[in-house]
């Protein structure tokens, strides 16, 4: 597995390929037609693993997609993981939705956004999602594969990019925390004079509480 140094090393070898590309294709390309975030104003930082992330999510959204949702969020952060909404209405025609219900339409992506685990969120003075967590997506992508929720093809390429992007350590990190939880339950448990439940079968299957209620025990693959 790529540490961060050789992650960064690869992201440098094909940023000097894609100019080396772009010099021998697009000679004398007007700048002003190319984004460069360096140079450009206007920009955050997005996981690579996003547009997989938001497959997931339509899938999981049919007939209300949820996936634009998601990347509208993204697109407003400050460059922090924290969103603060002050005006729903401006985040829902961004998403795509108008009319007299846009803001209730927009309302409801946001409940299956933070029902996958894709966001928190915390009420304030615009409402109920005044205040949004961006959750890792390689994390909510894990916790969809923990309950069985993504599909094995969709999972699979996941894996592979994460690979390809030297973010595996990611998931390991994941399990390490549902690891851990589910020892101090066991502790906790016996402590009281209580019998622990069995582990579940195939994957751990335990949700760090401060974010989200314990999922349902995985059944075998």
């Amino acid at each position: 597995m790529a540490n961060g140094k050789q992650t960064s090393a690869r992201r440098l070898k094909m940023v000097e390929r894609a100019q080396q590309q772009m010099d021998l294709h697009f000679p004398n390309f007007s700048e002003a037609w190319v984004w460069h975030r360096k140079r450009n104003d206007g920009y955050t930082t997005m996981p690579r693993t996003l547009p997989l992330a938001m497959q997931a999510i339509d899938d999981q959204t049919k007939g209300q997609p949820a996936g634009h949702t998601l990347f509208c969020l993204w697109a407003r952060s400050p460059d922090h993981a924290l969103v603060t909404i002050e005006n729903p209405a401006t985040f829902a025609s961004e998403a795509g939705f108008v009319g007299a219900r846009a803001v209730d339409t927009w309302r409801r992506r946001m409940k299956k956004l933070r029902e996958l685990l894709f966001i928190q969120t915390k009420p304030g003075p615009s409402g109920e999602f005044h205040y949004v967590l961006l959750i890792n997506p390689n994390a909510a992508m894990e916790w969809l594969r923990n309950q069985k929720r993504i599909q094995e093809g969709l999972y699979a390429r996941f894996i592979d990019r994460l690979g390809e992007i030297g973010a595996l350590g990611e998931i390991e990190a994941v399990h390490a925390i549902w690891a851990a939880q589910a020892k101090a339950d066991a502790a906790a448990a016996a402590a009281s004079g209580k019998v622990a439940p069995p582990p579940p079968k195939g994957k751990t299957a335990v949700m760090p509480k401060r974010i989200v209620r314990k999922p349902a025990a995985a059944a075998d693959d």
